[in-house]
Order: structure tokens, then C-alpha cells, then sequence
């Protein structure tokens, strides 16, 4: 299960409240004020770890939730700070604020007519990255604080704060270097199968993605990529037709765009009009998109007919580099694995 967007619930810890006590020892009258202070509540941070690719975790358990600082204690001590909790997240996670304070809250907000309102708090791209997601409570004030000289008894002492809350949401847009780019049935999964460890469900009718699905492609000298196999466009998907954003959204962190079609119009389509359509639907998206290195990648060139169709297809791209491949029969696949090593390859 492929999990790419959600909502969760984030809480830092309260801080611990100060602690009134005098100090009561032997030959020591009237030893005055010793209550100390509460501790500091724990934060809830995100930090990026590229060694997860998906947001499943939280879908198990969708929320992030710090400890309590302890109160504070007599002859001084100060209570013992929360404990922080750190969630991971893929690279590539962008992180929403919604205007909801509980999860409660949020789902009556989404299945309203006025919806929810979310606002972007931070884009997370970089390996090792971390961000303060809700800051701690701080703790109270111990009645030590509150001596003077003429207030030799104080009896005052504070409470910890409460620490930040709320719901936010996380959605997983960069999910891969290269992003596969195709029509249904254009023999994306089975290329991915092939190239990576990957094994999605492969099945000849229409979405049979319907999650994306990501492999990482190993090369010679400990060098990889990753792929991601993204659900089959069609026709309208700028427009949310189908899967639409769904799809769309993914590719845009992919460094490179891999146009997939099948050169054997196995269909009934043509590969020709197959690319201008998707070229098309991604720059009515998103006009940077447009702009991404991209390829074609001519597949099922052990069907009839993909030969001559090879040869129209290059003639009316020149321009374009086009790697002819077999995904079924393994044809091109070295071909296909060196001109990737050289483009986004890169040490794992």
C-alpha cells in the first residue's frame, strides 16, 4: 500500500508545573524557598530520511505526540524535560497547516461545503533536514523564584504552558528521480519490473496502477536511481479527469520525464498522437513541467508493425532521444539501464 498523502495529529509536550517547598533540614531554621522548576515539554519535529519513499507509517498510526516535562521537585530540582518525538518523512514532503485543532474537527471540516483550509508551512527536500513541527511547553516557575526580602515565605509558584498542537497534513511530491509517462496498458509496469525489484500487478486493462509504485534500478560502481511507475494518464487529466492531480502532482519533483508508448499501437493508437497528447496534458498542468529533460522510450518492439512505426515516430521527433525497447521480451534494456546511469545516476 502506497500512501502519499495525509493527515495527522501533532502535540508537544506541556511543560511541568514549579513546585512550592521550603527547606526543612536539621540546624537549618527557617531554611526559606526551595521548590524548583517543571521541565520543558518535548517538541515533535520531522526530519528527512531518504531510506523511506512513502508515508505509510502514518497510516497505521496518524499521529505525533510528545511527553509531558515532569514537575518541578524540592530542593531545587528542576523536573526532567519530555522527550522529543522525531517523525521521518521521505524526501520531497510538503507539510500543511489546516485550520482544524483536532482530528475530529478536520474530518467535519472536509465533508463540509466549506471544506478545509490548509496552508503551506514547509517544503522538505534535503537529506537529514528537520523541522520544529510543534514546540514544547515551558515549564513553570518553582516558589524559589518568588523570594524577596520582605516575602520570606512565598507560596506562589507557575504552571507549565501548554505545548503547540494541531493537524496538519503531509503529502509526498517528489517520489522518484524519473518519473514513467504513459497511456494505459503502454507497458510501464512491466518495464519497471524489469529495470528494479519492483514487482506492481501487471494486468492488461486500463489502471491497472493504481498507485504509484517505485523501484530503485542498481548500477555498476554502487550507483542507482529510482523509478516510479505512476498510475496510466489519459486524455483530460490536466482537468482531473481520471486520476488526474493524482498523477499529475507526482511527476513534479521527478528529475527526468520518461514518455512511454507503445510503438506497436497494439491499441488500436497511434504512438504519435499518444505523445503529443501527453506533452499536452502536462503543460495545460503545470508550464514548468513541460520544461523537465525528458525522453521516449518506444516499447513492445517484438509486436508487429513496430518497426515501421519506429521510423515514422523518429522522423517526426529527430530531436527527441528514443530508446526502442522490449519490456516483455528484456530487448534494449541495456541500452535503456546506460542512458539512465548517465543521467541521473548517482552513488547510493
Amino acid at each position: 500500500m502506497f500512501i502519499d498523502h495525509i493527515r495527522i495529529f501533532a502535540k508537544a509536550g506541556d511543560g511541568g508545573d514549579g513546585h512550592v517547598s521550603f527547606r526543612r533540614e536539621k540546624f537549618v531554621p527557617r531554611g526559606g524557598p526551595d521548590g524548583g522548576d517543571g521541565g520543558n515539554g518535548g517538541h515533535v519535529i520531522l526530519k528527512v530520511d531518504s531510506s523511506t519513499d512513502h508515508l505509510r507509517q502514518y497510516h497505521f498510526d496518524p499521529k505525533l505526540i510528545a511527553s509531558n516535562g515532569n514537575p518541578g521537585g524540592k530542593h531545587k530540582k528542576t523536573g526532567k524535560g519530555g522527550k522529543t518525538i522525531i517523525g521521518k518523512v521521505p524526501p520531497g514532503t510538503v507539510v500543511y497547516k489546516s485550520n482544524a485543532s483536532t482530528p475530529q474537527e478536520a474530518v467535519q471540516l472536509e465533508r463540509s461545503e466549506e471544506g478545509i483550509d490548509l496552508e503551506p508551512v514547509i517544503d522538505l527536500t534535503e537529506e537529514g533536514q528537520e523541522f520544529q513541527l510543534c514546540e514544547g511547553g515551558i515549564g513553570g516557575k518553582g516558589n524559589v523564584h518568588f523570594k524577596t526580602s520582605t516575602h520570606q515565605t512565598p507560596m506562589e509558584k507557575t504552571p507549565g504552558t501548554d505545548g503547540d498542537q494541531g493537524v496538519y497534513y503531509l503529502e509526498l511530491r517528489r517520489i522518484a528521480d524519473a518519473g514513467f509517462v504513459g497511456f494505459p496498458n503502454a507497458g510501464k509496469s512491466t518495464l519497471i519490473s524489469k529495470l528494479s525489484h519492483a514487482h506492481p500487478k501487471v494486468a492488461n486493462y486500463p489502471f491497472t496502477t493504481l498507485q504509484p509504485v517505485v523501484g530503485v534500478v542498481e548500477f555498476p560502481g554502487f550507483r542507482r536511481c529510482t523509478l516510479a511507475d505512476i498510475p496510466g494518464l489519459i486524455e483530460g487529466a490536466h482537468a482531473n479527469r481520471g486520476l488526474g492531480h493524482e498523477f499529475l502532482r507526482h511527476i513534479t519533483r521527478c528529475r527526468m520525464l520518461l514518455f512511454v508508448v507503445d510503438i506497436a499501437g497494439s491499441e488500436g493508437r497511434d504512438p504519435i498522437s499518444d505523445l503529443q497528447i501527453l506533452r499536452k496534458e502536462i503543460k495545460e498542468y503545470d508550464e514548468e513541467l513541460s520544461a523537465f529533460p525528458w525522453m521516449v522510450i518506444a516499447n513492445k518492439m517484438d509486436v508487429e508493425g513496430a518497426d515501421e512505426n519506429l521510423k515514422i515516430f523518429e522522423q517526426r521527433f529527430p530531436k527527441i532521444k528514443v530508446i526502442p525497447v522490449s519490456a516483455e521480451e528484456g530487448e534494449g534494456l541495456d541500452d535503456l539501464m546506460n542512458y539512465l546511469d548517465n543521467e541521473i545516476g548517482y552513488k547510493g
